[in-house]
């Protein structure tokens, strides 16, 4: 990832148990960047925006984001961060990660900004092998440094 500061993992994801499995599988893939899980949309924002450890103050990071939250749905939160986020922000690598295949909700999250969109299998094996490759993808990616915002 980021030879300068260590890619930060945000996750947000209401399913504490998908939460464990998505963690356990990066780990697995070699993947040791610090994971911040949030279980909901507010805190979720709140962190990324405001937040002085936060990516729109401290940078470089990676949203791992779930549509399906309790109080918000991820679609908001993509909106946000991709239509009134700083420059750091904008420009923030955004996984989506959910259970919906809707063809129309696949290209609404594409023409919101996200940049790679992912289904999560019903079968646990599966799953556990999508986070797996998941993780092998996000070891050879760039993101963005802060340092490279105008």
């Amino acid at each position: 990832m980021n030879a300068h500061h260590p890619v930060g993992i945000i996750m947000v994801e209401d399913d504490v148990g998908h939460a464990r499995l998505i963690e356990k599988n990066i780990r697995r893939a070699g993947i040791s960047n610090d994971i911040r899980h949030f279980t909901d949309g507010t805190s979720a924002l709140d962190y990324l925006f405001n937040a002085a450890e936060g990516p729109a103050h401290n940078g470089p990071a990676l949203i791992l984001l779930d549509l399906n939250l309790p109080d918000m749905s991820g679609t908001d939160i993509l909106a946000r961060i991709k239509g009134e986020g700083s420059g750091a922000l904008k420009r923030t690598p955004v996984v989506v990660l959910t259970t919906t295949d809707d063809k129309v909700e696949i290209q609404r999250c594409y023409d919101l900004g996200c940049n790679v969109y992912i289904t999560k299998p019903v079968n646990y094996e599966s799953f556990a092998d999508a986070i797996r490759q998941l993780g092998l993808f996000l070891s050879v990616i760039q993101v963005p440094d802060l340092a490279d915002t105008p």
